[in-house]
């Protein structure tokens, strides 16, 4: 049985510190590097055309897996099994399906590995005991998501061959093209921003998702998918994971995981209220 998400545990510790977010591009990357992800998403997202509303939705599921409690991840786990029933097509003459079960512990693995990589960047890698605890705890919400035995391996160091596997299989795809041209000429996130002020910020905005991409993405897939990185990329990499790791340590672990976990709560509390979750929640 997997230990609970509590107080001062690991997946407490470590899934919802702020300096994940700095993986976010790069987990998308992986994601969609599989080709039933890529797939999927080329032919339902719609985050091409919403970028920004996407990418909270994404926050609020994310925030209640762990920060929601046992039935808020229940819950949300059923939401997202019956939206992803609905995701089927063809890709290269073949059926597939968002469900597809190596596709789904996929996604979920990504997710997983992320806090993980995040403290080895731009934090204190996670112990030996750490790991062990955390990876337990995201193996228990792995099965309340439905994601099947045999794609979780027993031990970290078994999940990290597998994850290291996958990767290797792992090449350039039209779905990845269209993420990287998202990225480069992505709208402004607030309609009220003028757009002279987004034109000022967008570029460098766009520049700095794409070093962030560039930087954390294994280097066999970043080799692979033709990005580029010198080695004054690596030298000003290492200057911005120091002062990451400084903001880091002068901040306390509950700060560093607050903002993720009041949008759990708050996600739990308005999908117990279906009428709160219309009126604030766009559907």
């Amino acid at each position: 049985m997997a230990p609970p998400v509590v107080r001062g545990t690991a997946a407490w510790r470590y899934f919802g510190d702020f300096r994940d977010a700095l993986l976010a591009g790069q987990v998308l990357v992986l994601q969609v590097a599989h080709p039933v992800v890529a797939a999927g998403v080329r032919d339902h997202s719609d985050y091409r055309e919403d970028p920004w509303t996407r990418l909270m939705r994404t926050v609020a599921s994310l925030s209640i897996y762990v920060y929601g409690g046992t039935k808020g991840a229940q819950v949300e786990a059923s939401r997202l099994r019956r939206l992803h029933r609905t995701f089927t097509g063809t890709a290269d003459g073949r059926r597939y399906s968002a469900l597809d079960p190596g596709a789904y512990a996929w996604v979920h693995a990504t997710l997983v590995m992320a806090p993980v990589e995040a403290q080895r960047f731009f934090g204190r890698p996670m112990s030996t005991s750490e790991l062990a605890e955390y990876y337990a705890q995201m193996c228990g919400i792995g099965r309340i998501l439905g994601i099947r035995e045999r794609y979780l391996p027993q031990t970290w160091p078994e999940f990290e061959q597998y994850y290291r596997e996958m990767i290797a299989g792992f090449g350039p795809n039209e779905t990845i093209s269209t993420l990287f041209e998202t990225i480069d000429t992505v709208g402004k996130p607030f309609a009220r921003m003028s757009d002279r002020r987004w034109s000022k910020l967008q570029k460098g905005y766009s520049a700095g998702q794409m070093f962030l991409i560039r930087a954390t993405l294994p280097p066999e897939l970043r080799d692979r998918l033709g990005l580029q990185w010198t080695d004054e990329d690596a030298r000003k990499f290492a200057r911005f994971c120091r002062a990451a790791r400084m903001l880091g340590t002068v901040m306390p672990p509950s700060l560093r995981t607050l903002p993720m976990r009041v949008v759990g709560k708050l996600n739990v509390w308005l999908r117990e209220r279906p009428w709160a979750y219309r009126f604030f929640v766009r559907s």
